[in-house]
């Protein structure tokens, strides 16, 4: 019988502790001081971002503690607190404990340094960055860094629902939404005008493009707007077209009556008036199309328009209902059959002249 490889998933399920940390320092740290730091270094090692009040919700802890627990650590110069020039928390610098005790263990990796950043407007705490001991020069962030979701603290939230402009975007949303909202989906709309930097504008777009589409949890509402913030999205108009790509029904009405492209904003009006007013599926649209682009080339989606009207006031909710209605048409088209004569000269065909124009016509010759 062969021997059998046993192997894992290639990714990191651990964080290392330098056994100096454990020596030296472990041993004179409190609860609060031992949790913020190993939790730390493991968000460091993940290349995650983190904040205060992040690490206050998750050990159940104020936000002082975990500060104070910081301060702690930079006072034994095991890391670094960097504040901007309102003296807001923006950064964590994890100093190498190597480099300070002149001590080497080849065994051990040398742990790197980690920029972890506090939400605030000026760093969001959705940017996590990496440098190295020797070069405290920021790199550029990932995508997926940029636009990580903070967790957000009560006084942030409640700041965010006292601004003065807040209160009609929350109002909007409650609308499309049918509900008050919960404080976790106020701070995912807090989310997409800090991290993601929507408009109130693109943010009434995207809830009402999603409500439009049945999807009314948030969950789904964040996904489309991240989606949207990595495709450079910044205006409604942008997002409308962005949509239009990836709705298989309007490019196919689109392509039905011979368009390539975008709709206009007034096609853009029909093709919703088709699918939403008069509920057709997308067959009996295009078979309105088809007759269209037979009938002329020009004022195409008006022409289409006077089919599918007529269509929805002879309440046609399948094609067979179209058909009842062209047969329909055809009997009242027919020409009505005259009685035979018993007179044997009508049994010619006999046609109906205009004598004064045949008249003209000789005439002029």
């Amino acid at each position: 019988m062969p021997r059998l490889t046993i192997y894992k998933d290639d990714h990191v399920e651990s964080t290392v502790v330098s056994n100096l940390f454990i020596d030296e320092y472990m041993k004179d740290a409190n609860d609060a001081q031992l949790k913020v730091y190993l939790y730390l270094l493991r968000m460091m090692n993940a290349r995650q971002a983190t904040s205060v009040s992040d690490m206050a919700d998750k050990f159940n802890h104020t936000e002082k503690d975990v500060m104070r627990a910081l301060k702690y650590w930079q006072d034994l110069q095991l890391l670094e607190l960097d504040y901007d020039d309102r003296k807001n928390l923006v950064g964590i610098h994890i100093r190498d404990l190597f480099s300070r005790t002149g001590a080497e263990n080849p065994s051990v990796p040398r742990p790197v340094s980690s920029f972890v950043p506090s939400p605030t407007a000026e760093a969001p705490a959705s940017i996590s960055r990496i440098s190295s001991p020797e070069n405290r020069d920021l790199l550029p962030e990932t995508a997926e860094d940029a636009l990580a979701k903070p967790s957000y603290s009560a006084d942030q939230l409640k700041e965010f629902k006292n601004r003065q402009d807040t209160s009609q975007l929350l109002f909007i949303a409650e609308s499309y939404i049918g509900r008050p909202l919960t404080p976790g989906e106020v701070k995912t709309i807090l989310y997409f005008k800090d991290v993601l930097r929507f408009s109130d504008d693109l943010i009434d777009y995207l809830i009402q493009y999603c409500v439009d589409k049945g999807k009314k949890d948030f969950k789904y509402i964040e996904k489309v707007a991240v989606n949207w913030a990595r495709e450079g999205i910044s205006t409604p108009k942008q997002a409308q077209k962005n949509s239009y790509r990836y709705d298989k029904n309007i490019y196919t009405i689109m392509n039905g009556l011979g368009r390539d492209g975008s709709p206009t904003g007034k096609e853009l009006e029909y093709i919703s008036r088709w699918l939403k007013d008069y509920g057709f599926s997308t067959d009996i649209i295009i078979e309105a199309c088809e007759r269209t682009v037979l009938a002329t080339d020009k004022h195409r989606f008006e022409y289409a328009e006077g089919i599918l009207s007529s269509w929805k006031r002879q309440n046609v909710h399948h094609k067979a209902d179209i058909l009842k209605i062209d047969d329909s048409y055809r009997q009242r088209r027919k020409p009505p059959v005259s009685p035979k004569s018993a007179n044997r000269f009508n049994q010619f065909a006999q046609n109906n002249y205009d004598f004064d124009v045949l008249e003209q016509e000789l005439l002029s010759n």
